[in-house]
């Protein structure tokens, strides 16, 4: 099976066409951007160049997108063309080309898909995020990611096109554009507390997507959730809008003493928890990289990220800086 994988500079279309090539199979990267793994320089808004990269390709996995990060730097038009009509190029070009599967990133990012979803009132339990939540996206950003989403599903129901919509939580290794998260939480310790409900190690996210990529035609259509396992269950969603660094110490007696001794603390408060159970189920996929795996590395004086994560490191989403962040914030 040859993949051509879209976004090929980016975290992760780099991190899959490295697993891909690691294993010695057939892959194709395209992006905007030259880098060790693009193969074709070109957008995905150019329909022709869309068509040129079809050829002996079996499967696609499009991760090439506008994120977050771009919503204060990019148009409305900007997003609608990358992730709405570069999508619907590359599903047309695939459904032509008789293609075996289609995996398309999206996202579960707190000002996205579920966005407006997952602010629950003071006092209220924390929101429960699984496939049957409704959407109600926040900005530009969520709003083409859901497009792109029914474009995928239309495509299986009118052309029979497989296609597996991945909602991915965030992966990504830089700093949080939230100031008072950085000044409070030094880097490694946000992210590791993340990992309790919204984070998603790379590696993790690139099994996923081959699985996602391989298993597409029998599924025919579905969306997952791509997020770590998280410890928690509903009975512990009153308790973690009011405390949620107790829930934690009881389900792990010796994390403070772990955290402790690097001056890490944990989230005193979780909106949301991300569930992957029917990812796991359907699927097959068996995510590596949780918050257990974070104590079980402290525990050995050890980095509880992947070695794919390490490898791949920061890329950064824009080519200049910014003086108040890694990026300028727009909701």
């Amino acid at each position: 099976m040859t993949v051509l994988v879209t976004g090929s500079a980016g975290h992760l279309g780099e991190a899959v066409l490295r697993t891909i090539r690691g294993r010695g199979a057939s892959a194709r990267g395209v992006d905007l951007k030259p880098s060790r793994f693009t193969d074709a320089v070109g957008s995905i808004i150019d329909p022709d160049f869309v068509r040129e990269q079809m050829g002996g390709v079996t499967a696609v996995i499009h991760t090439a997108t506008l994120h977050k990060p771009h919503v204060a730097t990019h148009s409305k038009q900007d997003f609608i063309d990358t992730n709405v009509t570069g999508t619907l190029n590359l599903l047309e070009a695939a459904a032509s080309a008789g293609l075996r599967s289609f995996v398309f990133t999206s996202t579960t990012s707190t000002t996205s898909a579920f966005g407006s979803q997952l602010r629950p009132e003071a006092g209220q339990a924390v929101v429960w995020v699984t496939e049957d939540l409704l959407p109600v996206p926040k900005n530009i950003y969520g709003t083409t990611k859901l497009m792109a989403e029914t474009l995928c599903e239309l495509f299986y129901r009118e052309r029979g096109l497989p296609v597996v919509v991945l909602r991915t939580s965030r992966f990504f290794p830089e700093d949080d554009d939230d100031p008072a998260m950085r000044s409070a939480y030094m880097l490694e310790n946000a992210q590791a507390n993340e990992l309790l409900y919204r984070r998603l190690d790379i590696a993790d996210a690139v099994s996923a997507h081959l699985l996602a990529a391989e298993r597409a035609p029998k599924i025919g259509f579905a969306r997952y959730i791509v997020s770590a396992t998280s410890p928690f269950e509903p009975r512990h969603l009153a308790a973690l809008a009011r405390d949620a660094a107790g829930v934690v110490r009881e389900l792990y007696p010796d994390c403070a003493q772990l955290y402790a001794a690097r001056g890490w603390n944990l989230f005193s408060e979780i909106d949301r928890v991300y569930v992957n159970d029917r990812a796991r189920r359907e699927l097959g996929w068996r995510p590596e990289f949780d918050f257990a795996h974070v104590l079980d590395s402290l525990r050995v004086d050890r980095d509880f990220r992947s070695p794919l994560a390490r490898e791949i490191g920061s890329k950064g989403y824009h080519d200049r800086l910014f003086g108040d962040g890694p990026y300028p914030v727009a909701f």
